[in-house]
């Protein structure tokens, strides 16, 4: 017998095993703090980047001393938000919304698009941390946006693994210069996000079911490099 055979049959056992594991330590090891962030609704959630942001843009973040409450995260985590976020060195979410350690769980990617790998991450997020909230967080001057425009609409071809890279950002690109905008990149930023948003929205079978009883909320935004604002999409 094959060994992708015995891993086929003996699979569900062992993931069966694996998340109950998880579930159980997440559930015993919870701190106080932790279960008060578990009650964040989705709206409550969205609300919360909405006021750090605010703050950040005003000069007035609170969350300065990242020292603070580190003993009592080494037990647990509760996140009440997940970003999909840009790699962008110029990015940074926990700053962008006046977030402290814990508070927000970031999945990185140049180009914040959905690979499997981001995909279980977030369901991670999801049903283990029972994050009520998603955002896929696109920027302005996307690097990896502009370099998808350029090989659809220029040819270009880039080295090493970037073009699978390129390739799920493909359709916005396509998207972007078939509706031929004053500004491709921005139309191509903000179809990038909506693109990542559906496919969030339809991964079966965690998010999916999770959105259909509300007790998720995905959303798509927009963070300026220039300026520091987010602003929904």
């Amino acid at each position: 017998m094959c060994l992708n055979c015995v891993w086929e049959k003996s699979a569900p056992s062992r993931r069966s095993v694996l998340f109950g594991g998880l579930a159980a330590l997440t559930a015993s090891a919870l701190p106080a703090f932790a279960q008060e962030q578990a009650a964040v609704s989705p709206d409550e959630a969205l609300q919360r980047l909405v006021e750090g942001n605010a703050r950040y843009l005003a000069g007035r973040r609170t969350h300065t001393d990242f020292s603070a409450g580190r003993a009592a995260r080494a037990l647990t985590q509760r996140p009440f938000a997940a970003i999909l976020s840009c790699a962008d060195s110029r990015v940074a979410p926990e700053l962008a919304f006046d977030q402290g350690p814990g508070d927000l769980f970031v999945v990185r990617v140049a180009g914040n698009f959905v690979n499997d790998d981001g995909l279980a991450s977030l369901e991670y997020a999801i049903n283990f941390l029972e994050t009520p909230l998603i955002m896929v967080l696109g920027h302005s001057n996307c690097g990896a946006v502009d370099a998808a425009i350029k090989v659809v609409r220029d040819g270009l071809e880039l080295p090493g693994h970037l073009p699978e890279m390129i390739e799920p950002i493909r359709p916005a690109a396509e998207t972007a210069l078939a509706q031929s905008p004053a500004d491709p990149l921005g139309a191509a930023i903000s179809a990038n996000v909506h693109n990542a948003v559906a496919r969030l929205e339809a991964a079966e079978p965690i998010l999916a079911a999770r959105v259909k009883s509300q007790s998720l909320r995905i959303v798509g935004a927009r963070y300026d490099l220039e300026t520091g604002q987010v602003a929904l999409l």
